[in-house]
């Protein structure tokens, strides 16, 4: 039986050295990438089972390796982490390909349960009870779709939420509350 084989995608050093080292004890083949260029230059000789995604790399987002590397290995399982998650862009991940979606910061065995479990529920299997998010993190949510809806446009969004730019600056720079 073959190894399992990780991609991890994330440019912070330390997080992809821990993660490497802690697959590699539980079994785990493991190849880094620290941005996209790398990432698909690795995927020439490497076929990976399952790819860690981050959804900010240096400038470029991880949501435009998910299509790539859904069409060059359809059956790998592909997990999209981020330390600025909202709704929108988990959504998007999930609908270019990504498998699940979790915030940073997430160990080993949140990652490795999250790329384990299903994306989808069994015909009549229940969906787990959700908590209802707080104000703060309804907020948060209604800026990042807006901003979505404005293609990132600062002055855009900030007029379409009646809001001063440098208010929504503000508010883009504090990390999202959990919920």
């Amino acid at each position: 039986m073959t190894a399992k084989r990780f991609l991890v995608i994330d440019d912070d050093d330390a997080f992809c050295t821990a993660l490497q080292r802690s697959l590699t004890r539980k079994g785990y083949e493991v190849k880094l990438a620290n941005n996209l260029d790398e990432a698909r230059e690795c995927c020439q000789q490497y076929v990976p089972s399952y790819a860690v995604v981050d959804l900010k790399i240096d400038q470029e987002s991880g949501l435009n390796i998910i299509p790539y590397l859904r069409n060059r290995f359809p059956d790998i399982r592909m997990l999209m982490l981020t330390g600025y998650s909202s709704i929108a862009t988990a959504v998007d991940a999930i609908k270019l390909g990504a498998d699940n979606y979790l915030q940073k910061p997430a160990g080993t065995a949140a990652i490795l349960a999250a790329l384990e479990e299903s994306s989808k529920p069994e015909p009549g299997q229940a969906l787990p009870p959700s908590n209802a998010p707080s104000l703060e993190r309804m907020t948060w949510e209604h800026i990042q779709q807006a901003l979505k809806d404005n293609d990132g446009n600062i002055s855009a969004t900030a007029r379409q939420l009646g809001m001063h730019r440098r208010t929504l600056q503000r508010k883009l720079q504090k990390r999202p509350v959990k919920s």
